[in-house]
């Protein structure tokens, strides 16, 4: 009798264990739920520090096939290179940037109040839009009466009246201040992890294999290489479509005879990160800069949108991206308006590599033994 009563007394053991364990994994998922919702801005600055230093390690990958050399040799040579072509840019185009950046401005926050004044001629309420304020237009040929001048105030401003203008001024200089310092600050952090992490990538791979249980190290290896491989190839290709869309975008504006040609290729080579989304936002804002030209410019800008994301969608990324992901184009989408929705600018920036690394773990799980190949290996 008591060999029944003992597999019982076990089995109700293993029971309870398995209910504890459940338990607490599903509390533990559920905090990690909550931390990643509240400190998602945090956490999105560390993956985009993690992601300049894989994309520095793979431009070091790239240049020991060339010249061979020590890691950190190759790593000061890529961050002396890249530092050089931003200070080209800034001191030989800063001048230029600067005015182009203000004429581009100026001449968006004309193209919607044209906009906005248009709809509303047309009947259509545009005070959710907030397009910007339209100065309304006088329609009569009579010369408007010039208004009489205003009288000088009698009585100076009482002290509560020069407290309160005072601490406004105080308060927009405090937020200015803060919001310089933050952006700032978050650029240098994100630059500094991102040197970090490509200076010691065998250090952190080692640290994060470590926090894996030991019978499914091997697994966690063949993961974290293959997210490795697959996010330095992405990279990589990355770059060369922004810059093919940067010249392609500038050289073609300028030709047209559109203002603010520089700094709109700027705009379209950095918004080229961001698949789909990017590409149409910077269409728009080449189209509204190119209205002011006429519409022949606009119209011809907008067939240069067209001819530059057809380069981007059915040529660049074909050749270039076809070894580094394969998501399909709706699900990407998809994605992205989640994460634009409920995280900003940082879930929509950054959807793309994140989904990348979801599905190389799905891949793998869904992967027999004698299916997976032999993995990429860190320096």
């Amino acid at each position: 009798m008591s060999g029944p009563i003992e597999t019982r007394v076990q089995t109700r053991s293993d029971l309870a264990w398995s209910i504890t364990v459940g338990g607490i994994g599903i509390i533990a998922f559920a905090a990690f739920l909550l931390f990643a919702w509240y400190y998602a801005a945090t956490l999105f600055l560390v993956f985009a520090g993690i992601l300049l230093g894989v994309a520095l390690t793979a431009m070091t990958h790239l240049l020991q096939k060339v010249m061979g050399g020590p890691h950190a040799l190759r790593l000061a040579l890529v961050c002396v290179v890249l530092a050089g072509l931003l200070s080209g840019v800034v001191f030989l185009g800063g001048s230029t940037i600067a005015r182009q950046a203000a004429v581009l401005s100026n001449t968006l926050k004309s193209q919607l109040a044209t906009v906005k004044s248009f709809l509303e001629q047309h009947g259509v309420d545009t005070s959710y839009l907030e397009l910007g304020a339209v100065t309304p237009v006088s329609t009569t040929d009579t010369p408007s009466t010039p208004a009489p001048p205003a009288a000088l105030p009698k009585n100076l401003p009482s002290a509560g009246a020069l407290a309160s203008g005072g601490g406004a001024i105080v308060s927009q200089t405090l937020k200015l201040l803060l919001g310089t310092v933050s952006a700032v600050g978050n650029f240098f952090i994100v630059l500094f992890l991102g040197l970090s992490f490509a200076a010691q990538p065998g250090v952190y791979r080692k640290g994060l294999l470590a926090l894996a249980p030991k019978k499914h190290r091997a697994d966690v290896t063949a993961v974290v290489d293959r997210i490795s491989d697959t996010l330095e190839r992405w990279l990589i290709a990355q770059m060369i479509t922004m810059a093919a869309v940067f010249l392609v975008t500038w050289i073609g504006l300028t030709i047209i005879g559109i203002d603010s040609s520089f700094i709109l290729g700027i705009q379209a080579g950095l918004l080229a990160f961001i698949p789909t989304v990017g590409a149409l936002i910077g269409g728009l804002i080449i189209v509204l800069a190119s209205l002011a030209s006429g519409w022949v410019a606009a119209f011809s800008a907008f067939l240069l949108f067209l001819g530059v994301h057809a380069l981007e969608s059915y040529i660049l990324t074909p050749i270039i991206q076809r070894q580094a992901l394969d998501i399909p184009p709706a699900t990407l989408f998809a994605f992205q308006i989640l994460l634009g929705v409920v995280f900003g600018l940082w879930g929509l920036a950054l959807a793309l590599p994140l989904m990348a690394i979801v599905k190389v773990i799905i891949t793998y799980l869904r992967e027999e033994d004698e299916e997976r190949e032999p993995e990429f290996k860190m320096a």
